[in-house]
């Protein structure tokens, strides 16, 4: 009998999958596969703990009527050690990686396989549109706008339909050490407390949404306080639900300006995608070429005062702390946050960038959850450079009460609308009387937003003003 493998990355899921689906139809005995790299690992970061803790609430479903098997490893060993153990292997199939570390080891993996004589089939599953099918004459977009007027003309692909009855599905145990090892690994992994895994709940939280909150999306979705956002974001990161899932499921609702927010929504992923496509090394260097001189002032105290949640600016504060308590981040305040950090605090966005990367549940460059280039304005011309938020006007807009600040700051919690989003205005007598002494309880602000947005300006106009130089 002729072996298949399905080899999951992250479509952890067996519903709407576009690979498993061709696998089951295609395929006389299938292996159901996962390859862990350590060298992938960011041990100890929430990051880390989400998405392998969907791995193995993965691997639970399945062993229980058929197996994902597991191996740990850089994937040509692991891969190796498959072919060792089953050499019958002679197809391979798996959804593409279309940007960043995946592109290189999909390429890598291609040539291993061709040497092995294994038919490699791909299938691109994780877009709406692939990076390359949204383009103008062939060249990528740069600018959103007209971008999206090609992309809702598009024909967005139906959900598939798996049949895992279709084949055998091996479930005799391959490796019992590695079934071990990633027993002991998971038992490591800190709990994800009031965090659902699974593509279950991903689907129900699908359509809680649309029927609760898509309607008012373009209303609530800018309020912290209110929580109204998908919250999908982490599920379609691990893939336990698949995009095309997410469209279909809107397409059901009733036309609404909220649900013509969202939908852009749904394009400026399939952006961003292509954009890291466009430019792979967009993590590491500014895409804009004038701001690549940007001399930062890189105050490691005062980043540790924006990774704590102790800058004196509430709406930062309550952001950070929720990052760090709950390991996500409401979408307007990473802006306010990013932004705060690249202009008021004039540190470098890649500090930011990966200290996201590590904390949220949710995090994908390809997707741009961080964004991290366009809150410094190095990225395209979506975001000027000088658009600089102010986090005092932010949060008076976004958070009028202050009932979200008051949630993750609870020093502040007995000042007044008054002064919640300036507490630095309250006089001695004031901060006795709402139990908060700043300096001491609750900091003072750790810099002048209109001193430092003059800062910031000059430094990205002597950037632009050198890049000339140097072209």
């Amino acid at each position: 009998m002729m072996t298949s493998v399905m080899w999951f990355r992250k479509d952890l899921r067996l519903s709407d999958n576009k690979a498993l689906a061709k696998a089951c139809e295609e395929s006389e005995e299938l292996i159901l596969f996962f390859q862990l790299n350590p060298k992938q690992f960011i041990e100890g970061s929430p990051n880390h703990q989400a998405f392998f803790s969907s791995v193995a609430y993965l691997k639970q479903q399945l062993d229980q009527h058929r197996h994902l098997h597991v191996h740990f490893g850089d994937p040509k060993t692991s891969f190796q050690a498959l072919l060792d153990k089953v050499p019958t292997i002679t197809d391979i199939y798996f959804n593409t990686d279309e940007t960043g570390y995946g592109a290189k080891r999909d390429q890598e993996m291609r040539i291993f396989f061709k040497d092995k004589n294994i038919q490699v089939h791909e299938c691109l599953d994780g877009y709406l549109h692939g990076a390359d099918e949204i383009t103008r004459n062939g060249n990528y977009y740069k600018v959103y706008t007209p971008y999206y007027k090609k992309w809702i003309e598009e024909i967005k692909e139906s959900p598939v339909t798996v049949d895992l009855s279709q084949t055998t599905v091996k479930s005799q145990i391959i490796f019992e050490q590695e079934e071990a090892n990633f027993k002991t690994f998971c038992e490591k992994l800190p709990a994800l407390d009031g965090q659902p895994l699974g593509e279950d709940y991903a689907r129900e939280r699908l359509k809680e949404f649309v029927k609760e909150d898509l309607a008012v999306y373009d209303q609530q979705r800018d309020i912290p306080e209110a929580d109204q956002t998908s919250r999908l974001s982490r599920h379609l990161r691990t893939g336990e639900i698949s995009i095309r899932t997410v469209w279909h499921e809107v397409q059901k609702a009733s036309n609404s300006t909220g649900k013509a927010t969202f939908e852009k929504e749904l394009c400026w992923r399939d952006f961003y995608h292509m954009i890291y496509k466009a430019f792979p090394k967009q993590k590491e260097e500014s895409i804009q070429e004038n701001y690549r001189y940007v001399e930062w002032d890189n105050k490691r105290e005062f980043f540790k005062q924006w990774q704590a949640g102790q800058t004196g600016f509430p709406i930062v504060d309550a952001a950070m702390r929720q990052l760090n308590e709950t390991g996500w981040m409401h979408n307007r305040l990473r802006m306010i946050t990013a932004s705060f950090l690249t202009k008021d605090l004039l540190i470098d966005w890649r500090w930011g960038e990966k200290y996201f990367e590590q904390m949220l549940v949710d995090y994908d460059p390809a997707s741009n959850i961080g964004g991290w280039q366009w809150a410094a304005s190095t990225g395209t011309d979506a975001v000027p450079y000088f658009r600089i938020f102010n986090p005092t006007t932010q949060s008076e807009k976004f958070d009028k009460q202050g009932n979200f600040i008051r949630t993750f700051v609870p020093e502040l919690k007995q000042v007044p609308n008054k002064f919640i989003h300036q507490p630095e205005n309250m006089t001695q007598t004031q901060q006795k009387e709402y139990g908060v002494r700043l300096g001491e309880d609750y900091p003072l602000p750790i810099v002048d937003h209109k001193e430092q947005r003059k800062q910031a300006l000059a430094k990205y106009e002597f950037s632009k003003e050198r890049a000339q130089e140097q072209a």
